[in-house]
C-alpha cells in the first residue's frame, strides 16, 4: 500500500463502537418485543437478525408486516427506552486515550453516527470527547432507520477529505457498504449489534477491540 492509499483520518461509528451500549439497546428492542407481543431476546439473537435496513430487521423480530404506523410506533418506544438507560453506557475499551494517541500522532478523525444530532454532539461534549473530531455528524431526519452510505460520502465532503485517506471503523455491515460506496477503507468491531461471521462476510478486517483496529492501521502505516 502506497502513502497516498494508507488511511490518516479515521471516521469513527458511534453506538456500538466508541459507545458500549449493547444493554441498552437489547432492554429498548425488548420494549418493542413487548408492546408486539413477542418474547423477549438477548444480545445474541439481535445479533443474529440485525440488518438494515432497520424497517426490514424489526419485521423478522416481531414476525409480521409492518404498516407505517407500527414503524413510527417502533421508533417511539425504542428511542424512549433506549434514552431512559443512555446513562448507564459507558465508552468502550481503550477510549478515550486510542482517540488522543491519534490526533497526537499528527493524524485526524471525525465522528459519524445514525444518532440524532442534536442529541449527540450534547453527548459527545458531556463525556470530554468533542474536542477530538474534526466533525461531527449525526442523523438529522425524524426517523432513523436508513443507510449510513449518503451520510458518509456528505459527511467527507464537508472535510474536503479523500477517501483513500480515510478508514471508517464501526461495528455493522452498514458501515462496510458505505465504506466501499464512498471508497474508504474499513475496519469492523464485534464489540457491537452483528456477529463475527456475519462482519466477516464483508471482507473487511475484523477484530474485537478498538485498540486492535489502530493496530491495524499502525501495520499499515508502518508499510
Amino acid at each position: 500500500m502506497t502513502n497516498a492509499q494508507t488511511p490518516r483520518h479515521i471516521v469513527w461509528d458511534w453506538n456500538g463502537t466508541l459507545l458500549d451500549d449493547n444493554d441498552a439497546v437489547v432492554a429498548a428492542v425488548n420494549a418493542v418485543c413487548t408492546a408486539f407481543d413477542r418474547d423477549h431476546i438477548d444480545l445474541d439473537e439481535w445479533r443474529s437478525m440485525f440488518s438494515r435496513p432497520l424497517l426490514q430487521c424489526y419485521e423478522r423480530l416481531l414476525r409480521r408486516s409492518l404498516s407505517a404506523e407500527d414503524w413510527a410506533r417502533i421508533d417511539v418506544l425504542y428511542h424512549e427506552a433506549y434514552r431512559n438507560l443512555l446513562h448507564t453506557c459507558g465508552l468502550a475499551t481503550g477510549v478515550p486515550d486510542v482517540l488522543r494517541d491519534w490526533v497526537a500522532a499528527g493524524r485526524s478523525q471525525s465522528l459519524l453516527s445514525m444518532w440524532f444530532h442534536d442529541e449527540l454532539v450534547p453527548l459527545v461534549t458531556e463525556l470530554g470527547l468533542h474536542e477530538l473530531f474534526d466533525r461531527i455528524d449525526g442523523l438529522r431526519d425524524d426517523v432513523g432507520g436508513g443507510s449510513k452510505a449518503e451520510h458518509l460520502v456528505r459527511h467527507l465532503e464537508a472535510q474536503q477529505l479523500d477517501a483513500r485517506d480515510v478508514v471508517l471503523i464501526g461495528d455493522v455491515l452498514d458501515d462496510a457498504h458505505a465504506a466501499e460506496q464512498a471508497g474508504t477503507r474499513c475496519v469492523l468491531l464485534t464489540t457491537g449489534v452483528m456477529s463475527r461471521s456475519a462482519l466477516e462476510r464483508s471482507g473487511f478486517p475484523v477484530v474485537d477491540s478498538i485498540p486492535e483496529a489502530l493496530a491495524v492501521l499502525d501495520d499499515d502505516l508502518a508499510a
